[in-house]
C-alpha cells in the first residue's frame, strides 16, 4: 500500500469540482504536500507550462484531473476545442511525468469514452468495442488516448499508470453555469428558478428515456485516493455507484424535492445522448475495496441544499453592493 502521507502529491485540477474534494480527502490522509496549480499560473496546454510546474514541485504523486468539459450543448458547440485541449494536456503531463521519473500517476477518464451501445453494465473489457455517442465522441477519445499512452509507457518505460473511468458526478460545488453544466446541476438551477418565477412549465431536453449513472462526488475523491494506494494495475477501473436511473425519474425526483409544482415538458428536438449508462463497478471492490457510500436522495438533498444557500448569499451581496 502506497503511504500517500509521505510524498509529494500533484492535483492538476485540484481547484475544481473533484478536485477540491480530492485534495480534502487527502488531506485526511494526512498528505502535507499538496500541490494544487491554476491555469492562470500553468497553462497545462503549453509543454513550457508543464516542465516549469514540474520543476517547482517535484511532485512524487500525481492526480491528472484537469479537463474541459460540459454536458450535451457544450460538447456540441466545442468538439475541436475539448479534444484539442483535453488531449493535449493528458498527453503532455503524462510524458513529463515520465521524464521527471514520478512514482505514480493516476488519470481520470470519462465514461464517455464508451461505446454509444455498449452491453449494459458497461464492462472496462468492452471499452474498445464500439464508437462513442457522438455528441460527446471528441471529448470521450481525447481522455481514452490517454489511457493508450499510460499503458504503452507501462510496457516499455514501467511506468505506474493508472486510469479510472469516472461516471457522471455530482454534488456540492457542481458547476450551475447552464451554458456548459450537466444535467444535474442544470435541473437543480432550472427548476428553482421555475419555481420562484411561478412558471407552469419546465422544459427539459430529450424524451426522459435515456438513463445514465450518478456518483457523490466525495465517494469519487475517495475511489481515487483508494486507487492510489492500492491498485497498481494498467487495466482501466471504472468508479461509479453501479445504480441506473431514467432522465424522466431524475426530473421528477428533482422537481417533488425543490417543491416546484408545474409540469415537466420534454423537447424531443432535443437529444438524448447516448442511450443508457450503467457501470460495472466490481473491478473497483475487487481491486481497492471502493464502493460508493452516498444514497441518491441524500447526495441530491446536499447538492440542492447547498445550492439554494449559493442563490441566497449571491442575493444578499447584490443586495448590499446596492
Amino acid at each position: 500500500m502506497l503511504d500517500l502521507s509521505s510524498k509529494r502529491v500533484l492535483v492538476t485540477g485540484g481547484a475544481g469540482f473533484l478536485g477540491s474534494s480530492l485534495v480534502a480527502a487527502l488531506h485526511r490522509r494526512g498528505c502535507g504536500e499538496v500541490a494544487v496549480p491554476r491555469s492562470r499560473e500553468f497553462d497545462l496546454t503549453r509543454a513550457d507550462a508543464i516542465e516549469a510546474l514540474m520543476e517547482r514541485e517535484r511532485p512524487e504523486v500525481i492526480f491528472h484531473l484537469a479537463a474541459v468539459v460540459g454536458g450535451i450543448g457544450a460538447n456540441r458547440d466545442n468538439p475541436g476545442r475539448f479534444f484539442y485541449e483535453n488531449a493535449i494536456m493528458g498527453i503532455q503531463l503524462i510524458e513529463y511525468a515520465r521524464l521527471f521519473g514520478v512514482q505514480k500517476i493516476v488519470v481520470a477518464g470519462t465514461v464517455c469514452a464508451y461505446p454509444k451501445f455498449a452491453p449494459i453494465p458497461f464492462s472496462e473489457d468492452s471499452l474498445w468495442d464500439g464508437y462513442p455517442e457522438e455528441t460527446n465522441a471528441p471529448y470521450g477519445i481525447a481522455k481514452k488516448a490517454m489511457l493508450v499512452q499510460l499503458q504503452a509507457y507501462r510496457e516499455q518505460y514501467g511506468m505506474n499508470g493508472v486510469y479510472l473511468l469516472p461516471v457522471n458526478l455530482y454534488g456540492p460545488r457542481d458547476n450551475f453555469d447552464l451554458a456548459s453544466s450537466h444535467v444535474i446541476p442544470a435541473l437543480i438551477r432550472r427548476t428553482l428558478e421555475a419555481r420562484d418565477a411561478g412558471a407552469e412549465d419546465l422544459v427539459v431536453w430529450g424524451d426522459g428515456s435515456a438513463t445514465r449513472e450518478f456518483l457523490y462526488v466525495d465517494d469519487a475523491a475517495e475511489g481515487f485516493v483508494r486507487a492510489a494506494e492500492s491498485y497498481d494495475g494498467g487495466d482501466p477501473v471504472n468508479i461509479g455507484s453501479g445504480e441506473e436511473i431514467s432522465i424522466r425519474a431524475l426530473a421528477e425526483i428533482i422537481v417533488e424535492m425543490c417543491d416546484y409544482g408545474g409540469r415537466i415538458v420534454w423537447d424531443t428536438s432535443r437529444p438524448n445522448g447516448q442511450p443508457r449508462r450503467k457501470l460495472d463497478t466490481t473491478r473497483a471492490e475487487n481491486e481497492f475495496g471502493f464502493r460508493s457510500q452516498t444514497t441518491f436522495r441524500e447526495g441530491l438533498r446536499a447538492t440542492i441544499d447547498w445550492y439554494e444557500a449559493e442563490r441566497a448569499r449571491a442575493e444578499q451581496r447584490t443586495i448590499l453592493a446596492g
